[in-house]
């Protein structure tokens, strides 16, 4: 019988005593235990604060993505390693898919975020603030990776993403982790936990497993620290009251069990693609991690007219779901997390069933295919039907975690709306329709209980990622009785583990805190010309002053027959009576051009290409007879990777473009991207 082990101060360490008993969820045989008795939370947070963190702060962001990145890779390439231990957790092959590549999945996409973010350990955030009537007194925000630990607590039902798109933010921001998976299915996080630790892709410190309990793990978090809990609202809400949080100001951030709510759209009636879509997608979440799924659909809210087509619709989709050893070819539901998780599901339907009935399933009466059904977690599919939900309000309040879920009628879109509020705040809801009305009036009226909301139809559906199914870019989490945190979010997720501090002082001051140029600072004018220089030669603030040129008449005629562009401001000038023009304007995107003949050096040299351009903004008219110069000045530089061995070595550098008339007030400002090569190209 194997001992699963916590990794703690750079060491694999075996807790004292017995420790607690681990079960094969399929057939109930003990495979071994874990305790994490004896270990120190104080002296671990310790080393992630001292031997972690200052590693992973001192990385750019563009270093900590491509850590993640090669995490990402790694783990992908022995992805079959998790497959195999993952279904005596009682996981399909699908729901070890969710799990495992879900998991990694988030890994890639963080770590494709580092191009939201600059070639720098900290962050510049948003735009400069002026604090002055002539321009020396500026503002702006950067954020700081906190200085502290992450202490993720982890749910049962996916130990491998659970922890993987917790870890993928905060290792992004530059902030170590202690990880804290569910006891009951801890041994598939070891499992990934000890292939990460041998990869040594991680620097030593940022990352730490406890197996057994973390009871006592919040009596020693500091200021700087950060607290993520997944699971049971009574257990987070324990947790959360923990006064040391209060005392050290840490932000501790829950996302709890919700009683999520799909709604089917009146138009989505039988024969209809959406109704299909509707019952396959909630048999889909009623049964794919037997219900174990924080996202899963709890309550089926349906129009009146449409209550009986849809339970024996659905009814018989359920029929069709084989439940039974996850190994054997055709099982496509396997069992609970264990006979804890069994009893405490069974407990809840019985309470459910004093109020509602049960109109498929039975907690006696279903067969198992390869496996015994008294000795493993198994359940049946229960769908439940309430006909009176605004007065039979358990199916609101209790949630049975399993493949368990409630008919509910509505008579109007209203009632839909207050029902699915019933729920009191859930991560996610969904509403099937092909009538943008309905969809708009129920999205506006639900949306500010529940997370996400998923408005799913014919035209979307072969591409979705369903009801159940958080996304690395968008926001996870939800309000009231969902817990009130927030979870990845894209960018939004990785500054929750930085610290914003606002910064003032004159703009040369502010570019050298930012490595941004900041109008008003001090320019470099010496020297050659910027394009002349490789990307390691290039400073913030070189600048190069231009010739200036005088707009024409023929100009705007010429640019005009050339784009196309005959727009009555630069053609007609009898057209001008009541616009804010005193004669014909040249063009703004003329302007931009004729920046660009200005501030070139056409010469081949070590730049490669115009990669873009951001924040064009025209600010006042060019009419004929004025002159036009630029003031184009290096303000960003962030370095690339190579891609392949054989790629060129290069970076990109964002150039201020200043365009100016003859009393030096500007008349066009924009940012321009342009790839530039390295000098070093290994």
């Amino acid at each position: 019988m194997r001992n699963y082990e916590n990794y703690a101060l750079g060491k694999w360490k075996k807790g004292d005593g017995e420790g607690t008993p681990l079960y094969n969820a399929i057939t109930a045989k003990e495979i071994g235990r874990a305790s994490s008795k004896g270990l120190d939370f104080s002296e671990m947070m310790s080393y992630a604060r001292k031997v972690g963190s200052p590693t992973l702060r001192k990385m750019t962001f563009q270093e900590r993505g491509l850590m993640l990145k090669a995490l990402a890779l790694h783990l992908h390439s022995i992805k079959n390693k998790f497959y195999a231990l993952s279904g005596e957790t009682g996981a399909t092959k699908i729901d070890s898919w969710i799990d495992i590549e879900g998991g990694i999945g988030n890994i890639f996409a963080n770590a494709s975020l580092r191009k939201n973010f600059p070639d720098l350990p900290y962050h510049v955030d948003g735009d400069m603030a002026p604090l002055s009537k002539n321009g020396t007194f500026i503002g702006h925000h950067i954020m700081m990776p906190r200085e502290g630990v992450a202490i993720h607590i982890n749910a049962f039902n996916f130990p491998i993403w659970g922890i993987l798109e917790k870890i993928a933010v905060n290792l992004m921001a530059g902030v170590p982790a202690i990880v804290k998976p569910a006891t009951i299915t801890c041994f598939l996080t070891e499992m990934m936990v000890r292939e990460i630790v041998d990869s040594k892709i991680l620097p030593e410190g940022s990352l730490q497993l406890i197996c057994g309990s973390a009871r006592g793990i919040i009596d020693s978090v500091e200021t700087g620290d950060i607290v993520t809990f997944t699971g049971s609202a009574s257990t987070g809400m324990m947790l959360k009251s923990n006064p040391r949080l209060i005392e050290e100001s840490v932000p501790f951030n829950m996302e709890a069990d919700s009683l999520n709510c799909s709604v089917l759209g009146e138009d989505a009636v039988p024969g209809t693609a959406e109704f299909d879509i509707f019952i396959k997608e909630v048999q889909k979440e009623m049964t794919v991690k037997a219900g174990q799924k924080c996202t899963a659909v709890r309550r089926i809210i349906v129009p009146e007219k449409l209550v009986e087509d849809v339970q024996i619709a659905l009814g018989k989709r359920l029929s069709k779901t084989t439940i039974g050893d996850p190994s054997v070819e055709g099982v496509r539901m396997g069992s609970l997390a264990g006979n804890e998780q069994k009893t405490e599901v069974t407990e809840k339907v019985k309470q459910l069933a004093k109020t509602q009935e049960i109109v498929y399933g039975s907690l006696e009466e279903f067969e198992v295919t390869g496996a015994d059904k008294n000795k493993g977690a198994f359940i049946s599919p229960i769908l439940f039907l309430n006909d009176d939900p605004f007065n039979k309000t358990d199916c609101h309040n209790v949630e049975a975690f399993g493949p368990v879920s409630t008919i509910i009628p509505y008579k109007t879109i209203d009632e839909a709306i207050e029902l699915a509020r019933m729920g009191k705040g859930s991560l996610v809801c969904s509403i099937i329709t092909n009538d943008m009305k309905i969809a708009e009036q129920f999205v506006l009226g639900a949306a500010s209980m529940h997370g996400r909301i998923l408005v799913l139809n014919e035209a979307c559906a072969k591409e979705s990622t369903g009801h159940g199914s958080p996304m690395p870019l968008l926001t996870h989490g939800g309000p009231g009785r969902a817990g009130g945190g927030e979870e990845m979010g894209g960018v939004r997720g990785i500054k929750h583990y930085l610290q914003r501090t606002a910064i003032q002082g004159h703009p040369t001051t502010i570019t050298a805190l930012t490595k941004q140029y900041q109008v008003g600072a001090e320019q470099n004018t010496e020297g050659s010309h910027v394009f002349r220089k490789h990307f390691e030669e290039i400073e913030i603030g070189d600048t190069v002053i231009t010739d200036k040129h005088l707009v024409t008449l023929d100009n705007i005629e010429d640019f005009a027959e050339l784009s196309g562009d005959k727009f009555y401001a630069h053609m007609d000038e009898n057209s001008l009576e009541g616009t804010i023009f005193t004669e014909r304007v040249a063009h703004g995107y003329f302007i931009m051009s004729k920046a660009a003949g200005l501030f070139v050096d056409p010469s081949k040299g070590p730049v490669l290409l115009n990669y873009g351009i951001d924040e064009c903004r025209f600010t006042k008219p060019v009419y004929p007879g004025m002159t036009v110069g630029v003031r184009f000045t290096a303000k960003e530089k962030i370095s690339q990777e190579k891609r392949e061995e054989d790629d060129i070595a290069k970076g990109i550098v964002k150039f201020l473009v200043d365009v100016y008339d003859e009393e030096g007030e500007t008349v066009m400002l924009s940012t321009i991207l342009t790839m530039v090569r390295k000098l070093d190209q290994s």
